[in-house]
C-alpha cells in the first residue's frame, strides 16, 4: 500500500478538493504534467490498494436547507445488526452510517447513523422509517442534533519541505 512521489504529488493537488470546473481531473492532470487517464488509472489503484478510501463531495447541509442534522443511535440486537445496518446506510436520508462497539454500560448503541432534514419533525419522520427496518431487534434509540458545523476536511499530507 505505498505510494510514490507522483502519488503522493495527486494526493496533495486533491485533497483540498476538486476544481470547479467542467473537467476536473484533466485540470488536475495537466497541473502535474500528467494525462488524465494516467491520474485517474492512480486513483483507482491507490482506491483499490486502500491508500485511499473514496473520492466524495462534502456537502454543507445547511447551505442546502438541511438544519436539522440527527445522529441517531440505535442499540440494535447483535443478531441482526449485520442485516438491518445496510438496509439503513442504503436510505436515501441517510448520508453515513457505521456500527460501533458498545461502551456499557453508559453507552448501549451499536448502530449509528446521520440522518438530514429540513426540521427536527422531517428528522422524526424519517427516523420512524429506520424504527421500522430495526423492528422488534430495537432496544433502545436516541438522536444527537448538531448544533454547529465542524470543519469537515479528510486526511492532509504535509508538503515535502513544510
Amino acid at each position: 500500500m505505498s505510494i510514490d512521489a507522483t502519488d503522493r504529488a495527486i494526493i496533495e493537488a486533491l485533497q483540498g478538493g476538486l476544481p470547479l470546473v467542467p473537467q476536473p481531473y484533466l485540470e488536475v492532470a495537466q497541473s502535474l504534467n500528467l494525462e488524465e487517464s494516467e491520474l485517474t488509472d492512480r486513483l483507482a489503484v491507490m482506491k483499490e490498494s486502500g491508500a485511499i478510501r473514496r473520492i466524495a463531495a462534502a456537502p454543507n447541509h445547511y447551505k442546502l436547507g438541511m438544519t436539522a442534522n440527527g445522529m441517531t443511535v440505535w442499540d440494535v440486537d447483535d443478531a441482526v445488526l449485520n442485516e438491518v445496518g445496510p438496509k439503513i446506510g442504503a436510505l436515501p436520508f441517510v448520508t453515513h452510517s457505521y456500527k460501533r462497539p458498545r461502551a456499557l454500560p453508559d453507552w448501549p448503541y451499536n448502530l449509528f447513523a446521520m440522518v438530514h432534514g429540513s426540521s427536527r419533525e422531517e428528522v422524526e419522520e424519517k427516523r420512524q422509517e429506520i424504527v421500522a427496518i430495526i423492528g422488534d431487534a430495537l432496544r433502545a434509540s436516541d438522536t444527537l442534533y448538531s448544533t454547529r458545523i465542524l470543519k469537515k476536511t479528510g486526511l492532509r499530507l504535509r508538503k515535502k519541505g513544510d
